[in-house]
């Protein structure tokens, strides 16, 4: 049977909240490592890339363990820049519950704000955790508030602090029969209420129960406060992980299934995933079905390590483990995964850039590193562009940043980057039909000895580029009904307009072949024309990707401010406020968004508060 006390946590927080230092006291304080590391001394157990350690900042995945007396707790450690945005979301699928940290300094920051907003959005059962009560200008009682009005309206303090802001601070947990906290608990619970009225007062076992249950649900979210830096605090938390957190559920299946959020490459290279099992088991030596897409793929597990469990010979379900043998990439699913539902899907990239080897002999091999890079997120693709080049697509100029030291220190090449630009895409706008006969010559066509006609229309939003058969599908060879569907989706990369295709739908409606002249390089060469064709006849348009926005500022600078970013291109559809603040939502192109960050420290005395988050796209202006 699988382990009932199995926890698999994240720590979520904005850059330099401490959530790396969090991590590594949890796992000194439960004993899991002997020597408490720090970021500045560049020796965190988590962060372990020498670009995590130059920089301070977690920029991939990171799974550590720990227990707690009869519970284990599987803690995933991933980045807070908002480039990384799609690593964090990568990893909250494989989540049961999580720590969201913030600044007792700093107080909410934008990031916090996506990052709540991701976790609501995903329902995970999440505490907050307040840290550096032990800094100056450390808030608690102004920073409760301020986290009730922003983030978590149901916050329910379960530490109280002495001495905020010196060296001495100390916290002290709140008793569960303190009428204080009853009274939280009744404002999102009825049967609380209904005792909290009538009587008899919850028993401390209850408000235990009732916390539990409201924070599994997402109804509440339980506060703590501490240092990661002193240690005060940590206990509470983790007394509020143990008890309030709902362990990974236990789910019947006869084949296993799982996630591959996270994949790292050894000293040797082999490609290891980190596999989070919902059902079944895995051992070594088992063979196992890899879905990747459509494409189903068996592989053999070669090496298996169970996180927090040495010597364990099998995965079982609730468990994450470091799988050798499968040839991985990101978001590869083991077996029927029923789990997909509460997956969010993740937004494109926004950003392009050209990247080329100072020295030219070093392109084959920047090509290779770029596309190992990519098995690790594979939302930023890389392909070969005309010239040489080889094509990136990226989130922030600061994940440009790591790639490039990473260039350098993994595989000992220097790069050059070209300006990042924005990425659009293309959508079909009608119906358009091409077809060519085999053995058709023409200056634009050569000689293939292939026969293939192509019908292109408009598909679903989000759909991307999806290949469908009116032929028979035994009309040709295998190997030539494979050439015509991968040349359809790589051919599809580049539309009429230059930029990639999606939301569109393609159907083979006419084929032949001449036995035995043809080949698969015939019809790789005539679709990849077919298609471009077809594509000319419906006809495309182009989309931009926008941003939507949240943005607070102060009353008096109200009018000044919306002329200035509509002014930029942002479109405003709400607005809220008072006498001293006001809120503004909306819309803003991608290719503007620096352009109205840049804008609002000045108009607003540096008291603007500034959320974006990748929307759906919108036509290109003209």
């Amino acid at each position: 049977m699988p382990d009932p006390h199995t926890l698999n946590i994240g720590i979520l927080a904005h850059v330099d909240a401490g959530k790396t230092s969090i991590t590594e006291r949890l796992l000194y304080d439960t004993g899991a490592i002997a020597r408490l590391g720090s970021v500045d001394g560049g020796d965190t157990q988590t962060d372990t890339g020498a670009i995590e350690r130059q920089r301070g900042i977690t920029v991939r995945t990171a799974v550590a363990a720990f227990s707690v007396g009869a519970t284990r707790v599987n803690l995933i450690d991933t980045p807070g820049h908002p480039d990384f945005i799609a690593e964090v979301e990568r990893a909250l699928g494989v989540l049961d519950g999580l720590v969201l940290v913030l600044s007792a300094v700093e107080g909410v920051q934008a990031q916090t704000r996506v990052l709540m907003r991701t976790i609501r959005d995903m329902r995970l059962p999440a505490l907050l955790f307040v840290n550096k009560i032990d800094r100056g200008g450390a808030r608690h009682e102004e920073l409760l508030a301020e986290v009730r009005r922003t983030v978590a309206p149901n916050a329910i303090r379960m530490t109280r602090i002495r001495d905020l802001g010196t060296r001495a601070a100390a916290v002290i947990a709140e008793p569960l029969d303190d009428p204080g906290l009853t009274e939280a608990l009744a404002e999102t619970d009825d049967r609380v209420l209904a005792r909290v009225v009538d009587g008899p007062p919850l028993t401390p076992a209850e408000v235990a129960d009732a916390l539990a249950a409201g924070t599994a649900a997402g109804r509440i979210h339980p506060l703590y406060a501490g240092s990661a830096l002193s240690g005060a605090g940590i206990p509470a938390l983790l007394d509020g992980i143990v008890r309030l957190l709902p362990p990974a559920p236990v789910v019947p299946a006869e084949e296993p299934r799982g996630t591959v959020f996270a994949v790292e490459r050894t000293p040797s290279g082999e490609k290891v995933a980190y596999l989070r099992l919902v059902a079944g088991e895995v051992r070594t030596r088992q063979r196992v079905v890899i879905r990747r897409g459509g494409e189903e793929i068996s592989r053999q597990v070669t090496s298996l390590r169970v996180v927090g469990r040495t010597g364990a010979d099998r995965l079982v379900a609730g468990d994450i483990g470091r799988v050798g043998g499968l040839d991985p990439k990101v978001g590869d699913r083991l077996g029927a995964v029923a789990c997909d539902a509460g997956t969010p899907r993740f937004a494109r990239p926004t950003l392009r850039t050209a990247v080329r080897p100072r020295d030219p002999a070093d392109a084959p091999r920047l090509h290779a590193a770029l596309m190992s890079l990519a098995d690790e997120d594979p939302l930023i693709h890389a392909r070969v562009v005309p010239g040489g080049a080889t094509e990136v697509l990226l989130y922030g100029e600061v994940q440009k940043e790591v790639i490039a030291d990473r260039l350098a220190a993994e595989y000992g090449i220097a790069a050059r980057f070209a300006p990042s630009r924005i990425v659009c895409v293309e959508r079909p706008v009608g119906v358009g039909v091409a077809a060519e006969e085999f053995g058709r010559r023409g200056p634009a066509l050569g000689r293939f000895w292939a026969t293939v006609g192509l019908r292109v229309e408009p598909g679903p939003r989000d759909s991307g580029v999806t290949f469908r058969y009116e032929t028979e599908l035994g009309a040709l060879p295998r190997a030539f009904h494979t050439a015509i569907e991968e040349t359809v989706h790589l051919a599809s990369r580049r539309g009429p307009r230059g930029w990639a295709v999606t939301d569109c739908r393609v159907t083979l409606v006419r084929s032949g072949f001449l036995a035995p002249v043809s080949v698969a390089a015939d019809f790789r060469g005539l679709t990849a024309l077919v298609l471009a064709m077809a594509l000319e006849r419906a006809g495309t348009r182009v989309y931009e990707p926008y941003h939507a926005f949240e943005l607070e500022i102060p009353a008096d600078v109200l009018s000044e401010v919306a002329q200035r970013i509509t002014g930029l291109g942002a479109r405003i559809e709400e607005t809220a406020g008072g006498n001293t603040r006001w809120r503004l939502a909306g819309t803003v192109p991608a290719r503007r968004l620096d352009a109205v960050q840049r804008s609002l420290p000045g108009l607003t005395r540096g008291e603007a508060v500034w959320w974006t988050r990748p929307a759906a796209d919108r036509p290109a202006a003209r």
